[in-house]
């Protein structure tokens, strides 16, 4: 397929510097007893003063008990990189799909229909195993492309559903639109609403749904007592953790780049505020993640992954 990666493929954006910001990475947290995984990142995107390969990524991320990842695409390009590199990379799954803010862009480049397609097919790939992200972004995207986006996210669910894939959730500004189509198309059997951003009521409606909650570093945040409200609220069966790197980067380092090796912080914040050992919460998400998207070694890989180098193209980010 064109414009796929070969197995030398690094990362194939680069996230803004942004002025002022401070790029260096933060140092390792103390490794985690019980090991989790990263159910939402985008190795993808190179960021920080000196970019990490991937396989620095994840060896870092191993090294502090993170140890796997879901790589997760957001448009056509990205998707067959996170396919490629997944099947290569026996610390990574991927999910792929088109982004909610790129549905409207293909719709008016007249090149939606296709973009699903090919995104069917990446579907049927080895170590695919979400459709993601895919959801409604009123916050980026005004009324005028709604309509695009709401099709786009209909034909994704559908897709996972006719795969047997888990879904990944991006909701931002439409809470109410994305449960009211997961409600009114029927939602696939493991549906996950990604860096969660809704409060106690929301969090109790995807509950009684058997929907998961994955929480990011937002959930860190001093102004985010609402997320920590939502998380005591639900059962820790439906509970996941992620990183959304580069981006959110947990408390005490927000705006400094993300990796998944920074996991650790986010899920010390949640034990803190569930009154509950690390090690428990640990050894519950890390079940629960695999109930959703299967074990890491359910697929053997191809090829192993060789050191690859960022590219230095210009990313503005579609978190």
């Amino acid at each position: 397929m064109a414009d796929e990666p070969g197995p030398e493929a690094g990362p194939v954006r680069q996230r803004e510097k942004g002025a002022g910001r401070d790029l260096s990475y933060p140092p390792l947290p103390d490794p985690l007893i019980v090991p989790v995984y990263d159910n939402h990142t985008h190795l993808e995107i190179a960021d920080g003063e000196q970019s990490l390969s991937v396989a620095e990524q994840l060896d870092r991320a191993s090294s502090v008990g993170v140890r796997g990842v879901i790589q997760v695409g957001g448009d056509l390009k990205t998707s067959r990189w996170s396919a490629a590199m997944a099947a290569r990379e026996p610390r990574m799954l991927a999910a792929v799909a088109i982004h909610p803010n790129e549905a409207p862009v293909y719709e008016a480049a007249g090149t939606l229909d296709d973009a699903l397609a090919e995104i069917a097919e990446l579907a049927t790939r080895p170590r695919v195993v979400a459709i993601g992200e895919t959801g409604l972004d009123f916050f980026r995207t005004g009324p005028e492309g709604h309509a695009s986006q709401l099709r786009s996210f209909e034909a994704h669910i559908d897709i996972a559903k006719q795969n047997g894939l888990a879904l990944q959730i991006h909701d931002r500004d439409a809470h109410a639109a994305v449960i009211e189509t997961l409600l009114r198309v029927g939602a696939p059997d493991r549906t996950v609403f990604h860096c969660f951003s809704g409060d106690v009521e929301m969090a109790r409606i995807l509950a009684d749904n058997g929907w998961y909650l994955s929480f990011a570093g937002t959930v860190t945040f001093k102004n985010a007592q609402n997320l920590r409200e939502a998380l005591a609220a639900v059962p820790r069966r439906l509970l996941l953790v992620e990183t959304d790197a580069p981006f959110l980067t947990p408390a005490p380092f927000r705006g400094r780049p993300n990796a998944p090796y920074l996991l650790p912080h986010t899920l010390r914040v949640m034990a803190d505020h569930l009154e509950t050992e690390a090690t428990i919460l640990a050894t519950q998400i890390s079940s629960n993640t695999e109930l959703v998207y299967g074990r890491w070694d359910a697929e053997p890989v191809t090829v192993t992954v060789t050191e690859p180098e960022p590219d230095t193209s210009w990313f503005g980010g579609l978190a």
